[in-house]
């Protein structure tokens, strides 16, 4: 279990270091803050809730 920052981690993941702050504050990803830098575990992996399977692709059109 080896931390690594925040900043380090974002770019092996290949996410920009500013998304992955925001993550960490939204408590999206198990980051921590020690004094002013986030750490987080080396094996953690990135994780995207957005759908992206064409679920909901013209939702709102009306069937008739």
């Amino acid at each position: 279990m080896a931390f690594i920052p925040l900043k380090q981690w974002a770019e092996a993941v290949g996410i920009d270091p500013a998304t992955a702050r925001q993550k960490a504050l939204r408590g999206t990803i198990p980051a921590v803050k020690m004094g002013r830098d986030w750490f987080i575990e080396e094996s953690t992996k990135n994780t995207d809730k957005r759908i992206k399977n064409g679920k909901y692709l013209n939702f709102r059109t009306k069937e008739n």
